[in-house]
């Protein structure tokens, strides 16, 4: 039935071992023996599918490497339809009030925004940004749980209050292009986005 809906029994295949191995990198041959398809078809649904955007490619060791793109618009939904394992997901609406907790539980964290895949018609290449002095082990570990909750890896990035105040002082070009695009603020102790 799915091979129906989607048109090619090879992309179906395809589908499956890129949502079932996000962040992992298949050469062609590599593909048509895990897939058990002829080369010409898995040539042809590769150059489908990075048309649409949801693999991208990338060459090392004079091979063409082929992986899923987490930040496909549908890459949630469509991992949710094609993975092996049950897959939980949030978007930053409904999951907004349980990472808060999360974020809150880290003690120092001063500001706390949502921004790409996590906020719907973000653009920004910066998922989380984190703004305080939390231990970095804290800080992977909710990020880890934010991440096994979207069922993707996610870019976040962490500042301490003064290097985050300076650059909002001076209009740096990476804060802005956060705080000028769509984006959920979780925390804000001090107020600070308000008073811009």
């Amino acid at each position: 039935m799915i091979d129906a809906l989607f048109g090619s029994k090879t992309r179906v295949k395809l589908l499956h071992l890129f949502l079932n191995n996000p962040g992992k990198a298949f050469y062609v041959r590599e593909i048509t023996r895990l897939i058990d398809e002829q080369i010409n078809s898995v040539r042809r649904e590769l150059s489908n599918m990075l048309a649409v955007g949801i693999i991208t490619s990338d060459s090392a060791d004079n091979k063409l490497y082929y992986e899923i793109n987490q930040r496909y618009e549908y890459f949630v939904p469509f991992r949710a339809i094609f993975a092996d394992e049950r897959i939980e997901t949030a978007t930053a609406t409904s999951g907004k009030g349980e990472w808060q907790g999360l974020v809150k539980e880290l003690k120092g964290i001063r500001l706390a925004v949502l921004a790409g895949v996590l906020v719907k018609d973000s653009t920004s290449s910066v998922d989380v940004l984190i703004v305080g002095d939390a231990p970095s082990a804290k800080i992977k570990s909710v990020i880890k749980q934010i991440e096994k909750k979207e069922a993707r890896e996610l870019n976040y990035s962490v500042l301490s209050y003064d290097e985050f105040y300076y650059r909002l002082s001076v209009r740096d070009k990476f804060i802005t292009e956060i705080l000028n695009g769509k984006h959920a603020v979780l925390l804000d102790t001090d107020n600070i986005l308000k008073l811009q």
